[in-house]
């Protein structure tokens, strides 16, 4: 156990998973001295994002603005948007989310919620974003849809972004990464994936990963099995090599 009086708890991305989210928080058991994260993407795709959303929100625990949200946000603050950014963010999971909430209205403060999230938190030896970083450019310059999007170009570096700091995210399903099978979480050069596929019918994990001692807590939405695992034990090493070659293969076809 970690001599510090606190534990850093961060949460992958929840999609809906109300229920999953409840027991995988059971387990962890946070005290009101622990510090909670989650990654971003608390909507979409899953049954209960309504009530996703106001727990997070009203338990007052750091949330980061994951690429969902953006989608969300930039159709309800926007005004007049084309019907092909709305059918876009439904067909991506908000038919999901806008049927969470009671007639179908997503609360005025549930949006202006969204729209105070950082895209970022820096946590010292820890930097949290929902996506990863544009490693072609400098931290400063980096802006939601970096922040939000951005995949092969952040997964295929071959040396830390940053070289004194761990950066957690989540974003891209980690079996969706050569080599990584579903519920394991994925490692680079300088980065930690903990998006294991609440949503996805091959996977089902919803992951918390207790940083400061190294655990690792992941409850299957499907089935609602509970494991913890050691985070050196869940983790798959990602060959950078490999994620841009498989990118350059997708270019060619």
């Amino acid at each position: 156990m970690s001599a510090t009086s606190y534990r850093r708890i961060i949460i992958g991305d929840v999609h809906g998973h109300y229920e999953g989210l409840m027991t995988l928080l059971e387990a962890i058991a946070p005290t009101s001295d622990d510090q909670v994260y989650f990654l971003g993407d608390l909507i979409d795709r899953g049954p209960q994002s309504a009530y996703v959303v106001k727990f997070v929100k009203e338990s007052c625990y750091h949330c980061l603005l994951g690429n969902h949200e953006q989608m969300l946000l930039n159709i309800f603050t926007n005004g007049q948007v084309p019907t092909s950014m709305v059918q876009a963010w439904l067909y991506s999971g908000g038919q999901a989310t806008v049927a969470s909430y009671q007639q179908a209205t997503i609360p005025h403060d549930h949006v202006e919620w969204f729209k105070g999230l950082p895209t970022y938190l820096d946590l010292g030896d820890i930097l949290l974003a929902h996506a990863g970083v544009d490693p072609s450019i400098p931290m400063i310059e980096q802006t939601a849809e970096q922040l939000c999007w951005v995949r092969d170009k952040f997964h295929s570096i071959e040396k830390p972004y940053l070289p004194n700091k761990l950066i957690i995210v989540g974003h891209t399903i980690t079996f969706t990464l050569p080599g990584v099978n579903p519920g394991k979480l994925a490692q680079g050069q300088g980065w930690l994936d903990i998006d294991t596929g609440a949503y996805h019918p091959r996977s089902g994990w919803l992951t918390g990963l207790d940083v400061t001692n190294q655990l690792v807590y992941q409850v299957n939405v499907h089935n609602n099995s509970l494991r913890t695992l050691a985070l050196e034990e869940a983790v798959t090493i990602v060959d950078p090599a490999r994620v841009e070659a498989e990118r350059c293969n997708r270019r060619r076809g």
